[in-house]
């Protein structure tokens, strides 16, 4: 039975929506057309739309929405931009959507701190447009242009995540609404604190069940002094896995190292229209300084022909880079366009690097054996690889057989030390993996939630079952 049958579905409150609107005016909607947008991110999941959406454009307003919603027992569901993959936005249970888009104001900028404070519908593209004159950047960039409260929400990493990290590494503070509608603020600016619990790892990738996330405080970090980029097929998908692990082995600071396989990289010549061999490929990238990047650039270069690298081909050049990399973050797209008219579910996991080989060949010898396309792409230089199975949701048989595949890579990754997300988040779609990667630590989980949000109004039926 899906999380949407089993999760009830009251009516909507006449004296809530009526509170709201006095509130918020018609910056609450009740449109159909609305609330179908609110209600879908762009995974497989079907539509479950919330009773009402209401645009705010302050921790106030969002505080004042809480506190209504507490006070009818209506759930809160919060949305960015909608580009989250494992269901997190559905309503399940109806409720209020809380649209953060109008809240995406640059609150300060630190160039001396290296840090920044932004609202949470600040989304990736324009943080970055805003800091170019400074010479800082912020490099998480797991390909959508997500919202930064989102991204924060949901723990994204991406492909810089090798070298910089994950949305984990980069908060420095929060402010957070909570179920009952207080405000709180988590962290600092300090690059290191004793004080206290920490907080603000708690609500980085509790995806809206905790409290709304409404303004974060980020590392920032220098734009590289040279950057480069390269393209390298392999013979096997084995050649450019053992290639990476190498790489990383050897302690050599790569930024990006992107893996696309036979499958994914026909899709992407077709759709970017470019003129690379259709084979297993690493898209990497070095940032430093020239001298730096030379050296980077070479020594990962020899290790990838003893694998059988057939040759990098360089963009070294801006416009050069900028093609390559979105022809490679309009990876989903492309493989939608290998089966026109099919939905794509969007999977994922993380192991250890010197697993990695391993669990993608075993992962890929499954595939191999099914009915179903499923195009191979991944951040391997952390061990987090992805798969889009290309389905109809109206066949029976299409979609047990991706459940089926997806149940055999999740389990696999645990068994080698993994997660059963790198970075996609749990949603609904991947709660039933938790308690086998976390055993009694789920219990510890739902102890905090229902701490937190006793009544249970918080993006209900996500992460933990309570």
């Amino acid at each position: 039975m899906t999380a949407e049958a089993v999760l009830a579905r009251p009516p909507a409150d006449a004296a809530l929506i009526a509170e709201l609107r006095s509130l918020l005016g018609e910056r609450l909607s009740t449109a159909a057309a609305v609330r179908e947008h609110h209600g879908k991110d762009e995974s497989y999941h079907p539509v479950d739309p919330p009773d009402a959406v209401a645009f705010v454009q302050s921790t106030e307003e969002v505080a004042a929405v809480v506190s209504a919603c507490a006070r009818h027992d209506t759930p809160v569901i919060p949305f960015g931009t909608g580009t989250s993959l494992e269901g997190g936005v559905a309503a399940l249970r109806g409720g209020v959507c809380i649209d953060m888009s109008g809240m995406n104001a640059i609150l300060r900028v630190s160039p001396e701190d290296l840090d920044v404070t932004v609202q949470a519908g600040v989304t990736r593209k324009r943080l970055n447009e805003h800091l170019r004159d400074t010479g800082l950047f912020f490099p998480i960039d797991p390909g959508a242009d997500a919202s930064i409260g989102g991204m924060t929400s949901t723990r994204a990493s991406g492909t810089n995540a090798v070298r910089y990290g994950t949305m984990r590494e980069n908060v420095l503070g929060l402010t957070v609404v909570l179920a009952d509608g207080r405000i709180i603020k988590t962290g600092g600016r300090a690059r290191k604190s004793a004080a206290g619990y920490d907080l603000t790892r708690l609500f980085v990738g509790a995806e809206g069940t905790l409290g709304v996330i409404t303004e974060i405080t980020l590392r920032l970090y220098g734009i590289p002094e040279a950057i480069s980029s390269a393209v390298c097929p392999f013979p096997t998908i084995k050649d450019a896995v053992d290639t990476v692990i190498t790489v990383i082995q050897s302690g050599i600071p790569v930024a990006r190292i992107e893996l696309l396989d036979e499958v994914q990289m026909s899709a992407v010549v077709a759709y970017s229209k470019l003129d690379y061999a259709v084979m297993p490929t690493l898209f990497f990238e070095f940032h430093g300084t020239p001298a730096g990047v030379k050296e980077q650039a070479e020594m990962a270069s020899a290790i990838a022909a003893e694998y059988g690298g057939v040759s990098f081909q360089w963009a070294e050049k801006p416009e050069d880079r900028s093609r390559l990399w979105q022809a490679r973050h309009d990876a989903y797209y492309a493989a939608l366009a290998l089966r026109p008219g099919s939905r794509g579910w969007a999977t994922d996991v993380c192991v250890p690097i010197s697993r990695l080989a391993e669990c993608i060949v075993e992962t890929k010898a499954d595939l191999a054996q099914s009915s179903l396309m499923a195009p191979l792409v991944g951040h391997v230089g952390d061990g987090n690889f992805h798969l889009v199975y290309l389905i109809d949701p109206a066949k029976p048989d299409e979609m047990a057989e991706a459940t089926r595949l997806n149940e055999r890579m999740v389990m696999r990754a645990l068994a080698m030390g993994g997660t059963c997300t790198g970075e996609h988040g749990v949603g609904y779609g991947k709660m039933h993996f938790l308690p086998t990667e976390h055993g009694e630590g789920v219990s510890v989980m739902r102890t905090i939630k229902q701490s937190l949000d006793p009544r249970n109004i918080m993006n209900p039926g996500k992460v933990i079952a309570v």
